[in-house]
């Protein structure tokens, strides 16, 4: 009996033990890598644009907020935004709050100019 419990001891093992340590990590490493292109980067791609779209917010734009209401901004200061969600209704939003941009402002455009007469000289009298 006893022979068989020294036959069951962990001295069996050789020279394999160094490298079985690397071996049991491998699989976490190549989770942690497809978690990785999976998940994390292309959330941080999504953050970084949401950024970039909520500093360039300017009066005019059409915005959609992160409840879900539609409006136009009307004023833009460094962390709110007013927006006007129906006649002569506004409110006032944290910037963060902001989800997309439905339609943003056009450019604007000098009013087109009415083409102007020169004034025509009386004929002369005789």
């Amino acid at each position: 009996m006893i022979n068989l419990a020294y036959a069951m001891g962990a001295g069996g093992t050789g020279g394999a033990g160094g490298t079985g340590g690397f071996a049991a990590f491998l699989p976490l490493i190549l989770m942690f890598v497809i978690f990785y292109f999976l998940l994390i980067r292309p959330q941080q791609k999504r953050t970084k644009e949401h950024r970039e779209m909520i500093n360039q917010l300017k009066k005019g734009d059409r915005i959609v907020t992160s409840g879900g209401i539609h409006g136009r901004i009307t004023a833009v200061s460094d962390t709110t935004v007013t927006v006007e969600i129906s006649d002569r209704v506004r409110v006032k939003l944290n910037r963060g709050n902001v989800a997309s941009m439905a339609q943003a402002a056009p450019p604007l455009q000098p009013a087109p100019e009415k083409e102007k007469k020169e004034p025509t000289e009386p004929s002369s009298k005789k």
